[in-house]
């Protein structure tokens, strides 16, 4: 049996070898490139603003009447209202 000059028992040749790191290395530069494409894009993946500090009882009595009022007054549906009201509640 005869072995190929230059290369030895189970290893790939050099030119496989650089082969195989120059795929990986394109598979790597696509997947990034990818990444950062959708981190421009989607402003779903950037961090959210740090959240406000909790309204007090009174500032959310006052919110609370204004939105009763809008609601009386037929500016609001029952349930913008509804709505609105759950998200000023919300911890």
């Amino acid at each position: 049996m005869r072995r190929a000059q230059g290369r030895s028992r189970n290893r790939p040749s050099r030119l496989g070898t650089t082969a195989r790191t120059a795929i990986i290395a394109g598979a790597a530069a696509v997947v990034s490139g990818r990444v950062a494409r959708k981190a421009r894009v989607s402003p779903a993946l950037q961090p959210a603003p740090p959240a406000a500090a909790r309204a007090s009882v009174d500032e959310l009595h006052v919110e609370l009447t204004k939105l009763a009022e809008l609601r009386d007054a037929g500016l609001l549906t029952e349930e913008e209202f509804t709505t609105h009201k759950a998200h000023l509640l919300a911890p």
